[in-house]
This record gives structure tokens, sequence and C-alpha cells, in this order.
């Protein structure tokens, strides 16, 4: 019996939870438009290329559907596995550009949160996430990278024109200096793309014009991003969120990191930034000790690299005297990774406020959050899960994919709040607080304030698995569990155990 038959003919997404409908516009700016704080490390790359996952006015007809296949289709069908065909008429379900609903925080403006790709993945790999956020009332911005991370990724260098290609680089994931360099080179293009983001923000909140070469012809200039304009807090030091997954969750803690120690007096000879923007920078005047980080499944090989490892052993902006500790700070891994002893300890000691000891000692300062939710997989953190739930069940015993969505998005959000960020409610719903019949246990009604359960680490939710960083009880349980240390599990599910079991 073929694999696809097991299949949904059409897989679909779930709706997502929070209070407000999700508008998205895709994005993509020349370079040239944009100040560089760091030097271009390719100069084929002209443009910058993302996603806009925001909150948006309910629609009064029916809009076009947005399909999870970015367009053109067959160009990504191609790069892809051919079981992915059967994706071709998967929408996403958010509104193409759609009129911004007005902001009702305190300063009218939205919270902005930037989000990195991991291996395999796109700007809408992780649509399900992302537009969960946006639903309660956050900006997200889902980068393209044009590292050669993505299945496929396209440039096109104005609106109309033909997009030239970046295709999947394959890379080893053994740790050599040849590895070690490829991975950097990979960095410095995604450091880069972040920085150009930020720039972008700060235009389209301005309200300058930049040409979208994705917008329609008759919306060259600023089309659909004109909406933005004095509504995005973005200017703020610390205000703007960083987020990534995987690969993407090193990207995270690299940036950070070398723009916060972008002026060290300290570093050796031997340290060779791959991101180096000025101290007066716009992006050294927003990432600060206060920015909100949250980290999916980091994957800590690509920050092991000799050039970078003076970086590595610096601990992150948080720890700085007038910073707030690892309270802004939340790691979530799948149970996979957790059973990853060398990569957890490595991300023990990379969110720890002393990354250069061996095991972090006692913390000193707040210890960040660390969780992960039992029964889950590496790509349960991305749209993958919901898509497949039979093939990531059965390859990799993986349960109820949505529930582990809405588990990462509950703390996300909530340490969001807890750093005095303006985001919605979590539902009673998500919370689940409602008893069987529908009611809403203890008699509340309606949305529940702040979700404080998700981060209690007593096991007040159910299959929610809470870490210390210094307990070595999790390391040893994860060492005596089964490990794949030789290969990175993204691209182990989509390039290996897909592809036997669709064949069989």
């Amino acid at each position: 019996m073929s694999f696809l038959s097991h299949l949904n003919p059409a897989p679909s997404f779930p709706s997502y939870t929070g209070p407000y409908k999700v508008g998205t516009t895709d994005v993509e700016i020349p370079a040239a438009e944009l100040p560089s704080p760091s030097p271009t490390p390719d100069a084929t790359l002209s443009t910058v290329s993302f996603r806009i996952f925001y909150p948006c006015e309910t629609p009064t007809k029916t809009a076009k559907p947005v399909y999870w296949l970015p367009d053109p289709q067959q160009e990504y069908l191609g790069a892809n596995l051919p079981f992915l065909r059967i994706l071709s008429y998967t929408t996403i379900p958010v509104v193409p550009n759609a009129k911004l609903l007005q902001a009702n925080t305190k300063t009218k403006r939205w919270p902005v949160m930037v989000f990195s790709h991991g291996l395999g993945g796109t700007k809408n790999a992780y649509s399900h996430l992302l537009g969960s956020l946006s639903s309660h009332g956050v900006v997200v911005i889902a980068a393209d990278h044009r590292d050669g991370s993505a299945p496929l990724s396209l440039v096109r260098k104005a609106p109309g024109s033909k997009p030239r290609a970046v295709e999947y680089r394959s890379i080893s994931h053994r740790q050599t200096p040849e590895v070690e360099t490829a991975r950097d080179d990979q960095l410095k293009i995604r450091l880069w793309e972040l920085g150009l983001i930020h720039e972008a923000l700060l235009k389209i909140d301005r309200g300058e014009p930049l040409m979208n070469t994705l917008a329609e012809k008759s919306l060259e200039t600023m089309g659909d991003m004109a909406m933005f304009s004095s509504t995005l807090d973005v200017h703020t030091p610390g205000s703007i969120s960083w987020s990534g997954h995987s690969f993407g969750a090193a990207t995270v803690v690299q940036l950070v990191k070398s723009v916060f120690y972008s002026s060290s007096k300290g570093a050796p000879s031997s340290y060779k930034p791959l991101f180096h923007p000025s101290a007066s920078s716009q992006i050294a005047h927003q990432i600060t000790p206060i920015s909100p980080i949250s980290l999916l499944d980091l994957w800590c090989m690509p920050l092991l690299s000799k050039s970078t490892r003076w970086l590595n052993t610096q601990p992150l902006p948080c720890y700085a005297p007038d910073g707030p500790g690892g309270r802004n700070v939340v790691a979530i891994l799948s149970e996979a990774f957790f059973k990853w002893g060398n990569n957890l300890d490595q991300t023990k000691r990379t969110i720890s406020e002393d990354p250069s000891f061996d095991k972090p000692s006692v913390q000193k300062h707040a210890a960040p959050y660390v969780f992960y939710p039992v029964s889950s997989a590496h790509l349960s953190q991305s749209d993958f899960g919901i898509l497949f739930p039979w093939l990531t069940r059965k390859a990799f015993k993986a349960e109820d994919p949505a529930r582990t969505l809405r588990l990462n998005t509950r703390a996300i959000l909530e340490v969001m709040r807890r750093n005095g960020v303006e985001v919605a409610d979590t539902s009673a719903i998500d919370m689940e607080e409602t008893t069987a019949d529908g009611r809403v246990r203890g008699g509340q009604v309606g949305q529940v304030g702040q979700d404080w359960k998700i981060l209690q680490k007593d096991g007040s939710v159910v299959g929610w698995v809470a870490l210390e960083l210094g307990d070595s009880k999790h390391t040893d349980e994860a060492a005596n569990k089964e490990t794949s240390q030789g290969a990175d599990p993204m691209e182990a599910v989509v390039q290996g155990e897909v592809s036997k079991t669709t064949s069989n």
C-alpha cells in the first residue's frame, strides 16, 4: 500500500486560537535601498526577503487563498521531495494583504518578533506557530534565508523580472574545519539578512518608500507595506523579540551576541566576527540585555566554529550587570533534542550565565526557562507535524502536533508578557482549563489572564517537562536514551526517513 494513501488528500491547518484574525504579506526589498550594518557577504544577493504575519481586520469578503507552497509552485515542487505535491492545494489560514488592525496597546503600536528558520525551512515552514503568535497581537517577520539552507529561494531584482534560484547546499554535519567554514559562510549571510530586515522595519515604520519586488505592479513602491507606518514597536531599545528554530535558533544566538559584543576590547586575535555592526548602528541600539529571546531546538554545532569560539564563551546579553538574567529567555526543546545528549549539554552552556564552563554552575542570576513537550520530534515545531501527523507519529513517535505547537506558543507569549510586552491573553481552551462539557474550571469565563502555569516547573501542565541548567539528572537521562548525534534531525527527516517511507 502506498504511503500517500494514509494521508489526507489535502493536508490542512487548524484555525489560530488567538482573538485576532491574521493577515500576511510577502516582501522582497532591494538591498541597495537599505543601509547595511555589516559588510555584504555575498554580492549576488541583491535583495532581502521575508513574510509578515500580523493582526488584521476581519475581511468583509472572501479573500484569495495563500498557499503553503510559495509561488511559483512548480519550482518549489522540483526542489522538494515528490510527495510534497500533495501540498499544492494546502492553504494557510491567513488573509493576504488584509488591512492591519489598529493596535490596542498602550503605545498604539504592535510588538514585533523576527524569526529565523532552520535547515530545510522557508518563510512559510513555521506558519502555524507564527500565525498563532500573530493571532495574539504580535507582528511576526519570517525571514527567507538565501544561504542555501532552504530547499529553494528565489531572488528577484525587480517586479516581474526572472528570479534567480538559490538552491539547497548539502553540507556535512561532522565538525571539520571545512564544515565550520561552510557554516560560518551561511551564518554571515543569515546575520546580514537579519540586519537588513531590521533596517527595513525601521524604514517601513517611518513610512519611507521602499520597492517591494513581490508587490503587484501598481504597488511597486510601498505597496501593502504602507499600512505599517507608525504602527510597529521597533524603535524602543530592546523592544523587538528574536526567535528561531534549530539553525535559526543558532542564528539568533550569534546575532544578539555579535551585536552586543561588537565593541568588546577583550576579544582575542583568533576571533573573526561574522557580523560586525558599529556601536552607532541602529541594530546595536535595538539589541540590549532586555531583548526577549525564544530558542526552539537550538542546534549548537554552528556556534562552535574555531573562528567564533570566543564569542561562544560569552554569556547572552541578558546576563549583563543591568540585565534581567534569564527571565527574558525561553529555550524549548523537542523530546528528540532532549535525547541528544551532547547538544543538550551545549544548549545548557549556551544559555547559562557562564558558557565558558563545561557544565553550568549554580546561577547567580535568574535562570532562563527551559522545557520540552513529551512525544515531540524536531519537526514538531514546524508545520510538518500538522501537515503529516501520521508520518511523524510512525517515524518519530511524535504525538498531537497541534498541542505541541500550542505549548510552544503559550510559553513564548508568557515570557513576552512577563517582560512587559503587551500581547493578548491565552484562551481558557488553550490553557486546558475547560471541563469535558465545555465549561471553564473555577467559574472563569472568556479569556483568562496571564498563563502562569506554562512556566511552572512542577508539572502543572501535563506532558510539559521543565529542565534545570545545573541538573545532571536530565542530562544522564538523555544520555541513556537513543540519540542521533551524527546528523541534524531536520535533514534526517526530510532527506532520509520521508523518502524511504514514501518509496515503500
